[in-house]
């Protein structure tokens, strides 16, 4: 099981709904591969440094979670598939980047509490 972190831009124009259903729907996908989410983020509506498909600002999500590396292809492969997408990456992390995921959450949990 290796650790990744993908992170993904929804187009702007998703109502609320359609924003949690999209998301529903890839935590999905990825807990049926056996992956085991760690954290889930909603970053919100962020300007872009550039337009993509001519919009200038997009949904931000963050999911870190644990799963073997063949769920992964699986889950760019629907990324690619879906025109909610706008971009996405995901990056495999090491023991460092771990450790500071882990320390941003608990800054991040300390802040909103």
């Amino acid at each position: 099981m290796n650790h990744y972190e993908t992170v993904f831009i929804l187009n702007p124009v998703l109502s609320e709904e359609q924003i949690k259903e999209t998301v529903k729907k890839y935590e999905d996908i990825l807990v049926s591969k056996g992956a085991k989410m760690i954290s889930k983020e909603n970053w919100g509506l962020k300007k872009l440094a550039y337009a993509i498909q001519h919009k200038k600002s997009g949904f931000y999500h963050l999911f870190e979670y644990t799963t073997p590396g063949d769920a992964i292809n699986e889950l760019e492969v629907e990324f690619r598939r879906d025109e909610r997408i706008m971009r996405y990456l995901t990056v495999a992390l090491d023991k460092h980047a771990v450790a500071w995921a882990e320390r941003r959450r608990v800054r991040d949990n300390k802040k909103t509490a």
